[in-house]
């Protein structure tokens, strides 16, 4: 699978624009790092976006960041949190397995449906979560961005056992699979 098929499977032009600034970035690396990722860059886009740092020998997440509008989805910042305990009450175990999947193994994830679910929000959107390296290989981290559109409360979308649908794309391999997150 070369990016350019993972792109156009990216419906949110916002989203797009990250995914692409994290493939110029990499310059011929497998991976970009962190210290790669241009705020100026995306500035516009950076209420948006996400990151969490991966300890490959600790097998944990520890929040970076998240913008505005993905602090007001969780109603509290993940900067510096453990994802375990900032999960703790959601589906850590899904969550965890996904964003490990795609540190460790050097794939692109996109995801579109119910989005923030396990913040007990109810959101309609579009995601990407791209992997993190600072030696170009060896995945220490995640950055992402998310899109969506929550109901106010009592109004709207309503939750089901839907989801949201996460499609996993190797760099440079097939596409390995489709379903509910």
């Amino acid at each position: 699978m070369r990016f350019a098929d993972f792109m156009t499977r990216i419906e949110s032009r916002r989203l797009r624009e990250i995914a692409a600034h994290w493939d110029e970035v990499r310059s011929g690396r497998l991976m970009p790092g962190w210290s790669h990722i241009d705020p100026v860059a995306i500035a516009r886009h950076l209420p948006i976006v996400w990151s969490w740092k991966y300890d490959r020998a600790a097998d944990r997440f520890t929040g970076r960041l998240a913008g505005e509008e993905i602090n007001n989805a969780f109603g509290r910042s993940l900067r510096g949190a453990d994802m375990a305990e900032f999960f703790r009450d959601a589906d850590f175990d899904g969550i965890f397995a996904r964003h490990r999947r795609v540190a460790r193994g050097v794939c692109l994830a996109h995801g579109h449906g119910q989005v923030f679910s396990h913040a007990r929000r109810v959101g309609i959107g579009e995601r990407i979560i791209l992997p993190l390296a600072e030696d170009g290989t060896n995945g220490d981290g995640i950055f992402g961005a998310t899109v969506y559109r929550l109901a106010p409360p009592g109004r709207g979308a309503v939750a089901n056992d839907v989801g949201e649908t996460v499609t996993f794309y190797p760099i440079g391999g097939e596409i390995l699979d489709i379903g509910a997150a």
